[in-house]
């Protein structure tokens, strides 16, 4: 399978698992922030899971800019 063919399904893949990691990542802002309340901690620790999701999170946006830029210098599919 030629790189062409395979890079818009890598990217796809990247994609939803790159919403996925971000919509199971935890919000500190409970309902009051939107009202303007909200945590007033500077600073805040990642454990765990969490912290493993994290950065799964940071390598899939990588993954998946690296993916979209790989995709402008690949050759187009023939019509």
């Amino acid at each position: 399978m030629q790189l062409a063919h395979a890079l818009p399904w890598i990217q796809v893949t990247l994609g939803v698992i790159l919403a996925v990691l971000i919509l199971i990542q935890h919000n500190s802002a409970g309902v009051g922030a939107s009202f303007g309340g909200g945590d007033t901690s500077l600073h805040y620790t990642r454990r765990g899971a969490e912290k493993v999701i994290f950065y799964a999170t940071i390598v899939a946006g990588v993954l998946f800019v690296a993916a979209v830029l790989a995709s402008s210098f690949v050759p187009a599919l023939p019509a």
